[in-house]
This record gives C-alpha cells, sequence and structure tokens, in this order.
C-alpha cells in the first residue's frame, strides 16, 4: 500500500482518554489509540506521538489554589508521562515497540528526549512516545508537538480532536458552522481560528509543518490520512 505520510507527529489530547469519565484513563479509549497506531506501525509508518495531560492535571487548575503558574506547569508535564506510561503499556501489549522519552529527565521510567535518538529509534521501527512537554514552563503540548514534529523532520502533524475538522466556528455549538477542507497558514490567522496555540502554529510556519485536524474517534481516520485520502483538514 503506498504512503503518502511515511513519518507523522501524532498530537493526542489527554482528555480524550476520559472517554466518558470527568478525569482518568478509560481502558477502552486507551486501546483505540493503541489500535489505531498498530495500524499505522503495520503499514511502515514512522510514529511520534505526543500527548497532553489534561486528564490528569492542567496547569490551569493551579489557580486559586496556592500553587504558582510555573509549578502547575511542571505537574501538568508529569501527567503527560502518566498518559505516555499507560501508552506505552498498551501498545507493547500488543506486540509494536516502543520508546517513552521525556522532556524532563527520570531515567528509571523513561529516556531523556535526545533528538538524534529518537530519530534512530524511528529509523528502527519503534514508535516514540514524547512526554512532558518541552520540559518548560509556559509552553503547551501542542508546542511540544511542533518542536519535536521539526526536529524529527516528520511530513505532518496529525492532530486528533473530537470534531473532523476545522470549522467557520464550534461545529458542537454552531450547526451552521462551515468545514473547510484546506487552508494556508495566512487563512486561519486572518479568520481567527484556533487550530494550535500560537506560539505552536507560529513555529508550524516557520518550518513549513503541514497540520492535518482530523476526528481521532474514527477508527480508520489515521490509516485513510497516510495512505493519502482526503480527511479532516489540511492547513499547508
Amino acid at each position: 500500500m503506498a504512503l503518502k505520510y511515511k513519518r507523522i507527529l501524532l498530537k493526542l489530547s489527554g482528555e480524550s482518554l476520559m472517554g466518558k469519565q470527568k478525569y482518568g484513563i478509560t481502558a477502552e479509549m486507551l486501546q483505540h489509540y493503541a489500535y489505531q497506531i498498530k495500524e499505522l506501525h503495520d503499514l511502515g509508518v514512522e510514529v511520534a506521538v505526543v500527548i497532553g495531560g489534561g486528564n490528569i492535571f492542567r496547569g490551569i487548575q493551579s489557580e486559586g489554589s496556592g500553587i504558582e503558574d510555573v509549578t502547575g506547569d511542571y505537574m501538568g508535564m508529569l501527567a503527560t508521562v502518566i498518559n505516555g506510561l499507560a501508552l506505552q503499556s498498551a501498545l507493547e501489549s500488543l506486540g509494536v515497540y516502543t520508546r517513552l522519552m521525556t522532556a524532563l529527565k527520570m531515567e528509571n521510567i523513561a529516556e531523556p528526549y535526545i533528538r538524534r535518538r529518537a530519530i534512530r529509534h524511528l529509523e528502527k521501527g519503534r514508535v516514540v512516545i514524547c512526554a512532558a512537554g518541552t520540559g518548560n514552563p509556559y509552553f503547551t503540548t501542542d508546542s511540544a508537538a511542533a518542536l519535536r514534529a521539526s526536529e524529527i523532520s516528520a511530513d505532518v502533524i496529525l492532530k486528533g480532536t473530537r470534531v473532523d475538522g476545522i470549522y467557520t466556528a464550534d461545529p458542537e455549538k454552531d450547526p451552521t458552522a462551515v468545514k473547510f477542507d484546506r487552508l494556508s497558514f495566512a487563512k486561519v490567522i486572518s479568520l481567527g481560528l484556533t487550530v494550535m496555540d500560537m506560539t505552536a502554529f507560529t513555529l508550524c510556519q516557520e518550518n513549513n509543518m503541514s497540520i492535518i485536524v482530523f476526528d481521532i474517534n474514527a477508527p480508520d481516520n489515521l490509516r485513510r490520512i497516510v495512505t493519502g485520502e482526503e480527511v479532516g483538514t489540511l492547513v499547508e
């Protein structure tokens, strides 16, 4: 099967792991993502994953709690490591070799993120899970996704969401919202659309890193994207 994208960076939100729960990780969603990533791996796609931590802790939760912003951001980074460990375990239960790499050193459970080592793991057919964001406060996991994708020379960032692309408005709130199939970076900015936070979006624009926003919950979408079908919204 011909592949349009041979090396991808998959951005997953932590909230997506909650399923119908209010917090935490559901086995159903964890297995759903593991099976989809395994399908890409079996096709020969080199897969790196950046996962958020909002299902466990968000930096914004520190407001009014007595926790300073920087500390709250570090707590959020640790939450992404928990999600990374869960995803690693789910993938390896399916026979997919993985490497969990973190921007914060924690040698007992993960490798430190080193660009050349990450690329070598991908070349050897291992799924690389990048956790702990960029390792710096004030940067989101969207920024981490843009940074890691650029560093490993990914062909595209695949941003999995609950909706099937970018719309003129929130389709869950506005039934008249219209979906875009393709957008330029300049058009996204001029229309005031939210694809990623501005830091991450600017990094993608400066490095000519295409972004596809798609519905991660549809079971075949990842396979369809890497084999060249038009799914979701492409920003390039």
